[in-house]
């Protein structure tokens, strides 16, 4: 039995330890917050959307960025302050953009696929999520705005993914709640929400009932290769007794599950793994009085012009989620990139309270092409599984299935 140490607990490494521990490994899985899913699993926006797979490569997104670079509360916001990272992670990112067509197609063919694997997980598991399979919903204000929708469309289409037009009269039918005037829509059917908190709790649990060991609350300070053929991780506890002593584990293999953390310790182990951290916002709006709860959406929504994704999360909660800032590994929450989430479920939801609304930001971890990494290091014993961006809780059931196959192969076979 292969001993496996998988580095980090958020969606993305606890989907990876269940499936390693469903082909029969011996894992332990390593995280510096005393629980799984504290920083970029905690408080996303809620969807599993393959409708919203589109890759961010192009001009226009480039364009955008150098247009808004001073407007506080603009959905996409550049720190104009340069670093060698940002910069050489903007480089790749517009030298992916003739891939876009490509790239698209791939996420959304993963997305699609790890639907199939995640709801899997939750029925073998008993995992409640607080899922609601009631479609997408993408709205557009102009012409122009739904019509370049409807070229994402096509292109989505090709990979295999229902995303079908809707007139204003349709959206009202299937989402009584919200209020304006649109041009129109694109509503995807097979697409879902929940709760990733919730989740990967659960599965968080389930693997230790698999006999999945969690160190939690332990910083990995180094991973070294052993003298044999194995890997050293050195940790130390940053709680409770014995937080000063480091301690040394030996293991066979390793994944890196590490989100914006991966490229420090890819570059440990001499890859290059060129993640960056792209924060986002959230508000979750509790909804304590009857009235708020009729007031709110049970649909998923994605208002295209404002960058901003909505989830229901039981009869009690609405999540509203969106906007993307380029400003290092700061996690601060900033009132002038909370406030348009506000102001956004005052308008479309005028008979919901926002009084009880919790901010929350966390890092995405972004590779310049917007695809996930999923792949063998420079020593055979090291994988990665890391980069997923703004689609983590979306693509990780997949691509943990595809570094456990990876992890799992025999050398002849890998």
């Amino acid at each position: 039995m292969s001993r496996v140490a998988v580095i980090g607990a958020g969606i993305t490494g606890i989907t990876t330890a269940y499936n390693l521990a469903r082909r029969g490994c011996e894992v332990t899985v390593f995280d510096r917050q005393p629980y799984a899913a504290m920083e970029t699993s905690f408080a996303n926006g809620g969807q599993l959307s393959a409708s919203n797979a589109e890759v961010w490569n192009s001009w226009a997104t480039v364009l955008k960025g150098i247009k808004w670079m001073f407007t506080p509360g603009a959905p996409l916001l550049v720190n104009p302050r340069p670093s060698w990272h940002k910069l050489s992670w903007m480089g790749e990112f517009v030298a992916s953009i003739p891939k876009y067509e490509q790239n698209t197609l791939t996420t959304a063919r993963l997305a699609i696929e790890a639907r199939a694997h995640l709801m899997q997980m939750a029925r073998d598991e008993g995992i409640a999520f607080d899922c609601e399979e009631r479609g997408i919903l993408h709205f557009y204000h102009s012409k122009a705005e739904f019509e370049a929708a409807a070229k994402v469309s096509t292109l989505l289409a090709r990979g295999g993914l229902e995303r079908r037009a809707v007139t204003m009269e349709e959206i009202r039918a299937i989402e009584p709640a919200l209020k304006g005037e649109f041009y129109g829509g694109f509503y995807t059917p097979s697409d879902f929400t929940g709760d990733i908190h919730k989740f990967t709790v659960g599965l968080a649990r389930a693997c230790e009932r698999r006999g999945v060991t969690m160190r939690l609350s332990s910083e990995v300070r180094s991973i070294q290769h052993d003298a044999g053929d194995g890997i050293r991780v050195s940790w130390q506890p940053t709680e409770g007794e014995g937080q000063a002593g480091l301690q040394v584990d030996r293991f066979d293999r390793i994944v890196v599950c590490g989100g914006v953390m991966s490229r420090q310790l890819a570059s440990r182990l001499g890859d290059r793994v060129n993640v960056y951290p792209v924060k986002g916002y959230s508000i979750t709006v509790h909804l304590p009085e009857a009235s708020d709860q009729e007031a709110a959406p049970w649909t998923s929504l994605l208002d295209d012009s404002a960058k901003i994704v909505t989830s229901r999360l039981g009869s009690t909660r609405f999540r509203v989620a969106g906007t993307a800032e380029f400003n290092g590994y700061n996690k601060d929450i900033r009132a002038a990139r909370i406030e348009p989430l506000v102001q956004w479920c005052r308008k479309h939801f005028p008979g919901m309270s926002t009084r009880q609304a919790v901010p929350w930001a966390g890092l995405r971890p972004m590779m310049p092409d917007m695809l996930p990494r999923v792949m063998r290091g420079r020593d055979p014993r090291v994988f990665y599984n890391t980069g997923h961006g703004h689609l983590g809780w979306t693509l990780s059931a997949a691509t943990a299935d595809a570094v456990g196959a990876l992890v799992t192969a025999r050398p002849n076979a890998a």
